[in-house]
């Protein structure tokens, strides 16, 4: 039986920004004084351990500025209360970290970002919890007498959650013992997860982003979390942390689509060639080398575009980067023109774009945790790079065969890669070029009065590429 496939029609009219909150911006609400003297120097490198004292109030202050660059909703990593910076290693699934500006920031955030028509999609770190969670802090406390023994996977005793001299004796997420494995085949662990999910909709979010989900290999509980999700909201957005091929999660039961790495790795071998370090992205696990062509990139766009339903392609979260990678211009050796095209590829991609913060400004950044820097002052920000990414994103509002339109390739030679949009009798033209040195080609007799809206190419008979260049013509005036 074919399933009719349903995914949320505003995420593929959406631009995401994705928030580390400990890195972003610092409110000036009073309530937050109180812990400004146990926070780390604000523009100093980041540590793994240390905070820096963004919050939820400062995403507040940010709002403006977010909308002037044309963000429509915002992905935030974890949230909720913790005892690690990036929030990970949850302690209460139902409180916002007191950190953050705790509930009344996040109810005073959500009132406003829903008066200004933005999204918001929570992390939701479902696999594992953390030692101070309540349920695994009894188990240290109680030991075998606790009631919530079955909660997680103890193997046998004692117990060691600190002393690394000494097995664990419990399942842990990758060893990790900091992140003890919830039994997900216990009904009770269950349903606590599924009411997390639902209260928080309740709350008025709008998504879920599942951290590791294929961790959870109970039969049927993804199943469970979408109806469940669906039944409160059904546009509700639900994003799984898939780094590969993701069909077994994308058949219209489960997700709505994956942080599209996918789409991230090849991207980067495109635009960035040999100016990409092999040892920068030795670690994530996405395929960002050896570098590839244009006839490599277009194959591997034409494979990952027919793995999917066009339903479900049309909401996968497409990415250069997040909290998990290097930077991407890190990665692409600082090169800011190559960063631009990789930009481009992205939010003229099917799918939703999503902006890892500070990455419009120029952010740059190795494996974490220097991936994670603050947000820049405006007196170090790339005014370029911003400028063109407020004008990527105001074409792709302007033109929706941009955000549904079919992707058909035209060209893919060397370091030339063109591409057409189309909705309806709408058509865009995207040509790329990577190399270093100019490039043409045919200009289609079809397309021989489209005007230019992107770029600043020769435009006769033929389409003149400068170096590390690209353009967009259409035939909408």
């Amino acid at each position: 039986m074919t399933i009719a496939i349903h995914t949320p029609d505003w995420v593929k009219h959406a631009v995401f920004y994705q928030i580390f909150p400990d890195r972003f911006a610092q409110g000036q609400h009073p309530h937050q004084s109180s812990w400004r003297g146990a926070l780390e120097f604000w523009q100093s490198p980041p540590t793994d351990q240390g905070y820096k004292g963004g919050d939820l109030w400062g995403v507040l202050e940010k709002l403006d500025y977010l909308q002037d660059l044309g963000i429509t909703a915002l992905y935030f990593t974890p949230i909720f209360q913790s005892a690690c910076n990036h929030r990970y290693h949850t302690h209460d699934y139902y409180q916002v970290d007191p950190l953050l500006g705790g509930d009344a920031a996040f109810r005073a955030l959500r009132k406003e970002t829903q008066a200004r028509g933005i999204k918001l999609v929570l992390d939701g770190v479902f696999n594992h919890a953390s030692r101070g969670f309540f349920y695994f802090n009894d188990i240290l406390e109680n030991g075998p007498h606790s009631p919530w023994l079955d909660w997680f996977k103890v193997k046998k005793w004692p117990l060691s959650a600190y002393d690394g001299n000494y097995p664990a004796n419990y399942a842990s997420w990758v060893g990790n013992r900091a992140l003890p494995q919830f039994n997900h085949d216990n009904p009770d662990v269950r349903e606590y997860i599924m009411r997390v999910g639902e209260y928080w909709l309740r709350q008025g979010i709008d998504g879920w982003r599942l951290d590791v989900p294929f961790e959870v290999t109970t039969p049927g509980f993804w199943q469970e979390f979408r109806q469940r999700v669906k039944a409160i909201n059904p546009e509700a957005y639900i994003v799984g942390e898939v780094w590969r091929d993701s069909r077994q999660w994308l058949d219209g039961t489960q997700f709505d689509g994956v942080m599209n790495y996918l789409f991230t790795g090849p991207t980067l071998a495109f635009v960035g060639g040999d100016r990409i370090d092999p040892a920068v992205v030795e670690l994530p696990d996405y395929d960002v080398y050896p570098p590839i062509d244009a006839a490599q990139y277009a194959a591997k766009m034409a494979a990952l575009i027919a793995i999917y339903p066009w339903e479900i392609q049309l909401t996968q979260l497409n990415l250069l980067d997040s909290h998990d990678t290097p930077r991407a211009l890190t990665v692409l050796g600082e090169d800011a023109q190559a960063f631009q095209l990789a930009t481009l590829l992205m939010l003229t991609f099917p799918g939703a774009p999503c902006i890892y913060y500070g990455n419009e400004v120029g952010l740059s950044g190795a494996m974490d945790p220097d991936c994670r820097r603050v947000f820049p002052p405006e007196s170090e920000w790339n005014q370029e790079l911003l400028a063109q990414h407020q004008g990527l994103i105001a074409l792709r509002d302007r033109f929706p065969a941009l955000r549904t339109g079919d992707y058909r390739v035209v060209e893919a030679n060397g370091s030339l890669y063109a591409f057409t949009r189309s909705l309806g009798p709408a058509q865009l033209l995207i040509a790329v070029n990577v190399g270093r040195e100019a490039i043409a080609m045919p200009r289609p007799t079809a397309m021989q009065n489209w005007p230019v809206v992107y770029g600043a190419p020769q435009t006769e008979d033929q389409i003149t590429l400068p170096p590390q260049s690209a353009c967009i013509l259409t035939n909408q005036a």
